[in-house]
């Protein structure tokens, strides 16, 4: 009987000095199972309490400084056009449509997990397409339906903008008009953020297949370096193959569940808060009109800058040409990320 009062004694003693330390805010580990008490949970889950620390072993807890409060998905579609530049076939080889709804699918299940983990962001996607067909339009319509988010699609008028838009590239060469329709598209997506965005914005294009952790992961990274490094930084989703042509240094950080990587080049799919977005807009207002080369360099422009990350491994595939150094991430299984974005 005394054997049975004195375990009863430890683990009252045990439950008090748990209570205490979470009340405190501290985490205590069992070493032996790998689980913690103070947050019943075992060491291989999300330890992270978004807005408010982030937790990685062994290094410990980062109280976060840099809360996320609101993101915006700005996603630009069109199912018409194969490829922008060029009659290459894509990885996968289907219509241009199917990569639209997968990779429109991948984003609302993301986008979806992080609203279950986090209830106090606000989320938002918002679709800005350019001469879809109308049953093309219905289904992006269809699959926002089902999500649980706060939604809208915006026709495109390509008219709006070209007058904007300078007609002769950095190439001296006639900007083509499958060209033109895509600055529109970039140009109304700047607009809308400027005027609609509150936090973080996500700018993505309608050929990115996005893991189901990818957004979960890219905010809960994004505080934890920010606040790391007490500014703002810019994230991609793709471990883009180019980088690996180059023999450049560059620093590695931890996030979540991926290791980050500061690179100075990137295409058109990123996310920013809209502090850095306003802070340099004449950078992405140049994105918009004026046809560089590489298109992007007015953004590469804002990296030299700022600091700018992508995951290591990918957390979104682009789904160009397989043999583009602008495509497939490496040491990513890419047909299990194309299938489970696959519509039910």
């Amino acid at each position: 009987m005394k054997k049975i009062n004195n375990i009863n004694k430890k683990n009252f003693f045990k439950k008090i000095f748990i209570k205490i330390c979470r009340i405190l805010g501290f985490e205590i580990i069992d070493q032996s199972n790998f689980y913690v008490p103070t947050q019943e949970k075992f060491l291989n889950e999300n330890l992270n309490v978004q807005g408010k620390k982030s937790i990685t072993l062994p290094l410990g807890e980062t109280k976060i400084s840099r809360k996320v409060k609101a993101l915006t998905v700005i996603y630009r579609s069109c199912t018409n056009i194969n490829m922008l530049t060029q009659n290459k076939k894509r990885l996968f080889d289907r219509e241009k449509s199917e990569y639209t709804f997968r990779s429109l699918n991948s984003i609302i299940l993301s986008l979806n997990l992080a609203k279950k983990s986090f209830p106090h962001i606000e989320f938002d996607i918002v679709i800005i397409d350019y001469n879809s067909k109308r049953n093309n339009l219905e289904q992006m319509q269809k699959q926002l339906n089902k999500s649980l988010l706060k939604n809208s699609i915006i026709s495109l008028d390509p008219n709006e903008f070209r007058n904007e838009i300078k007609k002769i590239n950095a190439e001296n060469k006639n900007v083509t008009e499958n060209q033109i329709s895509n600055m529109s598209n970039i140009h109304k997506s700047l607009l809308l953020a400027k005027k609609q965005c509150e936090d973080l914005i996500y700018f993505v294009e309608d050929d990115y297949v996005h893991e189901e952790i990818s957004i979960h992961e890219m905010l809960l990274s994004f505080e934890r370096i920010s606040t790391q490094l007490k500014e703002d930084v810019i994230l991609f989703p793709t471990d883009y193959p180019y980088l690996y042509a180059q023999n450049a240094p560059t620093y590695i950080l931890l996030g979540n569940k991926r290791h980050w990587r500061k690179i100075d080049q990137s295409l058109g799919t990123l996310l920013l808060s809209k502090k850095l977005f306003m802070k340099y807009w004449e950078n992405f207002n140049e994105f918009a009109t004026v046809k560089s080369d590489p298109a992007e360099k007015p953004l590469h422009r804002v990296y030299e800058k700022e600091n700018c990350f992508s995951p290591i491994p990918s957390l979104a595939i682009h789904c160009t040409n397989i043999n583009s150094i602008y495509g497939l991430s490496p040491n990513v299984d890419w047909e299990t990320i194309w299938e489970n974005a696959k519509l039910e």
